[in-house]
């Protein structure tokens, strides 16, 4: 079911954007090695190597890669700075909000249940309502398309393959646009592909 949705889609859209060359390796899901978890201490993806650097978590290469190339970042102080403010808020805010709301619509767990009502409150109530009219009154995050309009984006629009974004038009037309972009349109291609020929070879 996460096909088109791994974390690492963001990474492959940064560097699409930035038009930095790279290769992408698989790891399995079940038995991960002792060098998978040397490289990620929870053993998740992804993860980038970049020279003698290697970075996990999706924010900090968004960052990193963010800090090598102007495609990416905002070029004056301010723009940096709202960047870099929205590539966390996606992260800490909005991605801490929706993920469980997801979890528990994969689940199935969505009945008239207190928990329920907790998650879906908290997501709509407190991150999407506030979110609308941010995104309601820019085109972009922090002025110019930025890695934090990568992370935003591709929370929400996990949020929005379940309808969530249906009373937020402004979250859901940022998503469009977003998506819209040749560079997230071949990196989700692509990784959607790198899951078929992973899949042929069993």
């Amino acid at each position: 079911m996460p096909r088109g949705y791994m974390r690492d889609i963001r990474v492959r859209w940064a560097l699409e954007e930035a038009g930095l060359a790279y290769r992408v390796e698989s790891v399995p899901f079940d038995d991960r090695t002792a060098e998978h978890f040397a490289y990620q201490p929870f053993g998740q993806v992804p993860w980038l190597t970049d020279g003698d650097i290697s970075i996990f978590e999706s924010g900090a290469i968004l960052l990193h890669l963010g800090e090598r190339s102007d495609a990416l970042m905002p070029a004056d102080p301010h723009g940096r700075s709202k960047a870099k403010e929205w590539l966390f808020a996606g992260l800490n805010s909005v991605e801490a909000a929706s993920l469980p709301w997801s979890l528990f619509i994969f689940s199935g767990n969505t009945g008239d249940t207190p928990v329920w009502k907790l998650f879906d409150g908290f997501l709509h109530q407190h991150r999407l309502m506030h979110l609308e009219p941010v995104l309601a009154g820019c085109e972009w995050l922090a002025g110019s398309f930025s890695v934090a309009d990568i992370l935003m984006a591709d929370v929400l629009r996990l949020v929005d393959r379940f309808d969530g974004l249906v009373k937020y038009p402004a979250c859901r037309d940022y998503v469009a646009r977003a998506i819209a972009r040749p560079s997230f349109k071949k990196a989700h291609a692509d990784q959607m592909a790198h899951f078929a020929a992973a899949d042929s070879t069993r």
